[in-house]
């Protein structure tokens, strides 16, 4: 491919990154917390953690692939990040406010775990909206039409 990368799909690109990076770090803090809370979970973690990393190395290469004009690759993040990783990240949230906690409860109850764990929940909320808006600016947009469907 010959042709020059917009500025938007750049970018995007690296706040995909980052959103991946926020992932990773978010189960490395759960994996962290459940190891020093003395869990029996062993086997289970590794499991999971085996299992998260597939997932994450999977949605790097789509990154990829979207970086290069792909223009599935750019559906496949729109619907399985932008759409069903956004609600993931916020439906935990949400229904702990439903259930009548309040933000104040929140951070009076605090920990050290929770706090990076909420800082990078942010990071990676607002990495995944602006990821999936820069995908679809205009200079983003003529770069995917003009990209074949696979590459």
């Amino acid at each position: 491919m010959n042709k020059k990368i917009p500025s938007d799909v750049k970018k995007s690109y690296l706040f995909w990154l980052v959103a991946i990076a926020a992932g990773v770090f978010e189960m490395a803090i759960a994996v962290t917390q459940m190891l020093s809370n003395g869990s029996e979970a062993g086997n289970g973690i590794i499991i999971q953690v085996g299992l998260r990393s597939i997932i994450f190395a999977a949605l790097v290469y789509v990154i990829v692939k979207m970086y290069r004009g792909n223009k599935l690759a750019r559906i496949v993040l729109t619907i399985l990040l932008g759409g069903i990783g956004t609600a993931t990240l916020i439906i935990d949230p949400i229904n702990w406010l439903l259930e009548g906690n309040s933000l104040y409860m929140a951070f009076t109850g605090m920990t050290v775990y929770s706090g990076l764990f909420g800082i990078s929940r942010i990071v990676h909320l607002a990495s995944v909206i602006t990821a999936t808006f820069l995908m679809y600016r205009p200079a983003a947009n003529k770069y995917f039409n003009q990209s074949q469907l696979h590459n």
